[in-house]
C-alpha cells in the first residue's frame, strides 16, 4: 500500500510562520520592559566598595548585574547615569504605611478595626478571640494593608522603597508586614509577612490594663499562659485518646512563636527607664527583643551591645514647636539638653557596637527625613554608617538580607537614584526601582492632622477658689503623645497619655500645690485650636481647665 504523504498547505504555513514571528516579536518587548541598564553611574553597593563609574542591570525585578565591566544587554531599557548615584532602595523600619485610615466613627473597635485608634476597647476582641483589643496578639497587618495613597508616594519621593508597617496602638500590638511601597494589590506589596510582634507600655484607656503596672503583669501572664498553653496542645497531640481537648485560643496561640524566640518582639519604648524595663522583661522571658523609638537608647548602648538588641532608631527629632518670641519664657534647660542629645545618639550607639537602623518616626513632613539624617550626621555618627542605616542593617535586623538591603546580584531591584550624594542639602531623588520597576515621583506631602497638637499651650486652671495658668508642651507622633509641664505647678513630664481621632486627649502629670506633690489628671476634647476638659488633682476638688496655643504646630 502506497504511503500518503500529509502536506501542510502553503497559506496555513505562512500564518504558522506569521504567529511564531509576532510571538517573539512580544517576547523581545516584554523583555525589554522589565529589563534596564543604569550605566555610568556612581554605585554605592553597601556591601562591598563604592563603585565610581560602573553599571547596574535588572532583569524581571532583580538586579541581575552590578560593577565596573557590567555592559548594558541589547535588550533594555538604558537609563543614562551619568552625575548620578545608585543607592539600594531606602528602608523606613517602623511606620504605619499602607494602613487604612482612623475612622471617626465612635463605635469600639472590633477585630481588624483594633489595628485603627478609638474612642475605647470594646469587651471582646475580633472573630474568635479571648483578648479585648489592645491585647490580641494574633493580629496581622498583611490583613488590612491598602495599596497607594498620598503618603506613600510622598515616602517614596525621599527614596524609601520598603516599610515596615506596623500596628498603630495597644499592649499586645499584633504583627507587622515588610512591605514594598508599590503594587497593584497588598500581595505585590508584602515582602515578608509576619516579621515580628510588636509590644507597647501604654495602658489601655476603660479597660484592663489601665496602669503600668497592669501592662507588665498582663505581658508577664499572657506569655505564661502562652508556655502552659503550648505545653497542653504538645500533650494533647501525643496522646489525644482519654485527654480532654483543650480549647483553641488564637491569642496564646500567637504568642508561642514569641516565648520560643523564633518571632522577635518590638517593644515601643523611649526613655531610658522604659528600655531598662524592656530589657528586664526580655532577659526574663528570652525574648528577641527589637527596640523602637529609643530616644534615650544610648544611655544604655552597653547593655543594648551585650545582649545584642538592635534598635530601630527614630529621625523624629525633638525640635521648638513654636516661634521664638522676646515675650515667651525661655525653654527649660531640660528640653534644650533633650533636643541636642537626640542628634547624638546615633553616633553613640554605631560607637559601643549597637545595631540600629532609622525610621521615620510618625515625621508628618517626610521632606524632614534627610535634614534630620544630615543634624545626626552633623552630631558625630558617620556618612557611611548613615546609609547603612537605611539600607542594610535594616535589612540585617528585620531578616531580609538576602533579598534587600545592597546593590547585590539576585536581590531584589529597589534602588534609589539620586543627583548628589544622598545626605547633601541640594541632592534631589531622580529615579526609584520598586520591585525592578520604575515608579512616578511626587513631591512630598507637607503638614498632616496626625500630629495636630503638638506645640505650646497656654493652658488655664479654674479649681473653684483660684485660677492657675502653665505651659503645656506636647508633641504628638502618630498616636503617641508626649510632653510636659512648667508653671507655677511646678514642672514635669506627662505620662500616661492618649489621644483619639474624636479629639480625646488625657494624660498624668505630677504637680505641686500647697507644697505637696500631688498627680493632676487631665482629660479634654481639642476643637478649634483649643482643648477644653476637666482636671482631678488627688486630694483636691475636680476642676476644669482651657488650653490655647500659643503657637502653630509642625
Amino acid at each position: 500500500m502506497p504511503k500518503v504523504r500529509s502536506r501542510l498547505p502553503v497559506a496555513v504555513l505562512a500564518l504558522l510562520l506569521v504567529a511564531l514571528s509576532l510571538n517573539s516579536i512580544t517576547n523581545a518587548q516584554r523583555s525589554a520592559i522589565d529589563t534596564y541598564a543604569i550605566t555610568n553611574a556612581r554605585l554605592i553597593t553597601v556591601s562591598g566598595p563604592l563603585i565610581e563609574r560602573g553599571t547596574v542591570v535588572i532583569r524581571n525585578g532583580l538586579i541581575a548585574a552590578a560593577g565596573a565591566d557590567v555592559h548594558a544587554p541589547p535588550d533594555a531599557r538604558v537609563i543614562d547615569g551619568t552625575g548620578l548615584s545608585v543607592y539600594p532602595g531606602l528602608i523606613d523600619s517602623y511606620t504605619d504605611l499602607g494602613l487604612p485610615e482612623a475612622s471617626p466613627s465612635p463605635s469600639p473597635a472590633t477585630g481588624l478595626a483594633a489595628f485603627l485608634p478609638a474612642p475605647g476597647p470594646s469587651p471582646r476582641g475580633g472573630p474568635n478571640s479571648t483578648q479585648p483589643p489592645g491585647l490580641q496578639p494574633e493580629m496581622m497587618v498583611e490583613d488590612v494593608i491598602r495599596t497607594g495613597g498620598t503618603e506613600i508616594e510622598s515616602w517614596r519621593s525621599v527614596g524609601i522603597t520598603t516599610a515596615l508597617a506596623t500596628p498603630r496602638t495597644g499592649v499586645w500590638m499584633g504583627q507587622s508586614a515588610l512591605i514594598n511601597l508599590s503594587g497593584e494589590t497588598p500581595q505585590q506589596m508584602i515582602v515578608r509577612s509576619p516579621v515580628a510582634m510588636h509590644v507597647g507600655f501604654t495602658p489601655l484607656r476603660g479597660t484592663y490594663p489601665g496602669s503600668l503596672l497592669g501592662v507588665f503583669s498582663t505581658l508577664r501572664q499572657m506569655m505564661l499562659d502562652a508556655q502552659r498553653y503550648r505545653d497542653s496542645m504538645a500533650i494533647y497531640e501525643r496522646n489525644p485518646r482519654g485527654t480532654r481537648r483543650p480549647d483553641t485560643d488564637r491569642s496564646l496561640a500567637a504568642l508561642i512563636p514569641v516565648v520560643e524566640g523564633r518571632m522577635p518582639v518590638v517593644m515601643l519604648v523611649d526613655t531610658e527607664r522604659e528600655i531598662t524595663r524592656a530589657l528586664d522583661l526580655a532577659s526574663e522571658f528570652k525574648l528577641r527583643l527589637i527596640i523602637a523609638g529609643g530616644r534615650e537608647a544610648d544611655r544604655v548602648a552597653e547593655r543594648l551591645a551585650k545582649q545584642n538588641v538592635p534598635v530601630l532608631l527614630s529621625l523624629n527629632l525633638p525640635k521648638r514647636t513654636t516661634p521664638a518670641m522676646a515675650e515667651a519664657e525661655p525653654e527649660p534647660m531640660r528640653v534644650l539638653r533633650e533636643r541636642v542629645e537626640a542628634q547624638q545618639t546615633a553616633g553613640k550607639l554605631a560607637k559601643a557596637g549597637v545595631r540600629f537602623a532609622f525610621q521615620s518616626g510618625s515625621l508628618t513632613d517626610i521632606a524632614d527625613l534627610m535634614a534630620n539624617a544630615r543634624r545626626v550626621i552633623e552630631n558625630g555618627l558617620q556618612a557611611a554608617d548613615a546609609a547603612r542605616a537605611f539600607t542594610i542593617w535594616p535589612a540585617q535586623i528585620l531578616g531580609v538580607e538576602s533579598q534587600l538591603g545592597s546593590i547585590e546580584a539576585g536581590k531584589i531591584a529597589n534602588l534609589t537614584v539620586t543627583r548628589g550624594d544622598l545626605f547633601a542639602r541640594d541632592t534631589r531623588v531622580v529615579h526609584v526601582f520598586i520591585d525592578g520597576r520604575p515608579v512616578d515621583l511626587r513631591p512630598p506631602a507637607g503638614g498632616s492632622s496626625r500630629n495636630i497638637l503638638s506645640g505650646t499651650w497656654t493652658v488655664n486652671i479654674n479649681l473653684g477658689q483660684s485660677d492657675r495658668s502653665i505651659t503645656l508642651n506636647l508633641r504628638q507622633e502618630g498616636d503617641r503623645l508626649t510632653g510636659s509641664i512648667s508653671g507655677p505647678l511646678g514642672a514635669g513630664e506627662i505620662s500616661n497619655a492618649s489621644t483619639t481621632s474624636a479629639g480625646e486627649v488625657r494624660f498624668t502629670v505630677p504637680v505641686n500645690v500647697e507644697g505637696q506633690t500631688s498627680e493632676a489628671t487631665f482629660a479634654g476634647t481639642f476643637a478649634n485650636n483649643e482643648i477644653r476638659g476637666s482636671v482631678t488633682i488627688v486630694g483636691s476638688s475636680p476642676g476644669t481647665f482651657t488650653a490655647t496655643r500659643s503657637g502653630q504646630p509642625n
